[in-house]
């Protein structure tokens, strides 16, 4: 572009905007707050978070909104279509300048020709770090397709987003089932499923497909959970089932027919059983680390018969001791009765500061995505006293993890329209209490109004997992390195 062309812009930019002026000494003031959307109001937010922009959802004109910090010191953002973002740049700094402070957003909108101030908010800035990505699954949320599933890494303290695994890239097989190591990308896998099925290690550049399933193993493993050594990854080896409904409050539901817990030793490429139910009375399912390694939580049910009723299917929490040095587990003991209560449990997630378990309670079986009903409880570990966890909604909450330094967590919901889910974050403080949750930011605010597809177990990573798409492609294409069953 020419200097006069430039020129140009700028004075057609002023010219427009002096069409609809700014708040002046005629403006008028109400204590009603502004309706925007997302809704970013009374929160508590790491310094490190991208801007929130969000849509001014009252009627007007023109608005403008301005965000200052404790020291009165800010920035102004205007619009004519009711859309605020945030400069990255102004606002990072002014997070940076706050921590531990407020800082408020004082909204204005032009309404019949007039500037109205409405209700300013206030939202907390934390000093407490969030970790540098979250990564998540992409599908449609239906579940019935394979298509376009992509594993996604997501920057928090930007917009930048890119696609770690596309399943376009081999075959449209299933990709699922991520999982880090304490948020560590040294430590990352995914399970495959279909005609280049498997499970993939991450070690730095290095791919490496394995075979877990063994001839001594009835069903495969999935739900991958890392030991914080990295020595050892637990799974559950589940036989599930689907059912679909024709009730509009119940399209889906996924139960296990039989489940136990296998583990896998990396460096020996070994696979054994848990020993923790050797005259098969239950099944046990989502295995959980200790931060110590000193334990394996879990969710048990009894072991259903033939003609069973999945609605009559309650899972319990439970934990084993484990000793890493000889790969020998004690006697298992139960944590939280919730069939006593009539309510089944899934998901266990230990904070890696280990002193509270978060996990999803809902109505029966183990597959809560479904559950409307579901919610997130915590547990203290030190007492083992149960809370329900604040801000819960209407709809399903799951699929939850922790910041390394756990003082956030992230979360699955589907609040916004009961059928897709989408990644909320919360702040937890010393306590273990959590704050009001927040949508995952997005560059767009409108963004989740027309996006389809759902959000899928995010988990916060510390580091960037990067390969190349001809690099899953040539080692899925390879033969799989078979795991074979411990002897001792």
């Amino acid at each position: 572009m020419s200097i006069r062309g430039f020129y140009i812009l700028v004075i057609c930019s002023i010219f427009l905007w002096s069409c609809t002026g700014t708040p002046g000494d005629d403006l008028k003031s109400t204590e009603t707050l502004p309706h925007i959307k997302p809704d970013y109001t009374a929160l508590t937010i790491p310094f490190n978070i991208a801007p929130l922009n969000f849509k001014v959802v009252d009627e007007n004109e023109a608005c403008l909104v301005k965000v200052v910090g404790a020291d009165d010191e800010g920035f102004t953002v205007q619009s004519k279509n009711g859309i605020i973002q945030f400069p990255e740049r102004k606002w990072k700094k002014l997070l940076s300048e706050n921590k531990g402070k407020e800082i408020s957003f004082q909204v204005f909108v032009k309404q019949s020709g007039r500037w109205l101030k409405l209700k300013s908010f206030s939202n907390q800035v934390s000093a407490q770090e969030i970790d540098p990505y979250l990564y998540y699954r992409l599908l449609y949320p239906g579940y019935e397709s394979w298509t376009e599933i992509s594993i996604v890494e997501r920057s928090l303290d930007s917009f930048k987003e890119k696609v770690v695994i596309e399943n376009n890239v081999v075959g449209q097989n299933c990709v699922n089932c991520h999982a880090f190591n304490n948020q560590n990308s040294d430590d990352f896998m995914f399970h495959m499923r279909g005609n280049l099925g498997g499970t993939y290690f991450v070690d730095g550049d290095d791919l490496k497909k394995v075979n877990l399933k063994t001839p001594e193993m009835q069903n495969g493993a999935t739900y991958p959970r890392w030991h914080p050594s990295g020595k050892f990854v637990a799974f559950s080896s589940n036989k599930v089932v689907q059912q679909f409904h024709s009730m509009d409050n119940k399209k889906i539901e996924v139960s296990d027919l039989n489940s136990s817990l296998v583990m896998y030793d990396v460096a020996k490429n070994e696979m054994m059983q848990v020993p923790v139910d050797p005259e098969k009375q239950f099944m046990d399912t989502y295995p959980e680390w200790s931060p110590d390694g000193r334990y394996l939580y879990f969710c048990r049910a009894k072991q259903i018969a033939e003609d069973y009723d999945y609605q009559d299917t309650k899972y319990n929490l439970c934990r084993a001791e484990f000793n890493p040095e000889t790969r020998s587990f004690n006697a298992p003991e139960l944590v939280f009765d919730a069939e006593a209560i009539g309510k089944s449990v899934s998901f266990p997630r230990i904070s890696p500061k280990g002193d509270v378990l978060v996990f999803t309670l809902h109505d029966y079986g183990c597959f809560s995505i479904w559950h409307k009903e579901a919610d997130l409880y915590s547990i203290d570990l030190a007492d083992f006293q149960v809370t329900k966890c604040e801000g819960n909604s209407d709809f399903t909450e799951s699929y939850h993890s922790w910041s390394t330094n756990s003082s956030w967590l992230v979360f699955s919901s589907k609040r916004d329209d009961g059928l897709t889910a989408r990644p909320y974050i919360s702040f937890v403080d010393e306590n273990g209490h959590t704050s009001k949750p927040f949508i995952l930011p997005q560059k767009d605010p409108e963004f989740y109004d027309g996006f389809i597809k759902t959000f899928n177990i995010p988990e916060f990573a510390t580091a960037d997992v990067n390969f190349k798409p001809g690099k899953l492609r040539s080692t899925a294409n390879k033969q799989a390195v078979q795991a074979s069953w411990a002897t001792n």
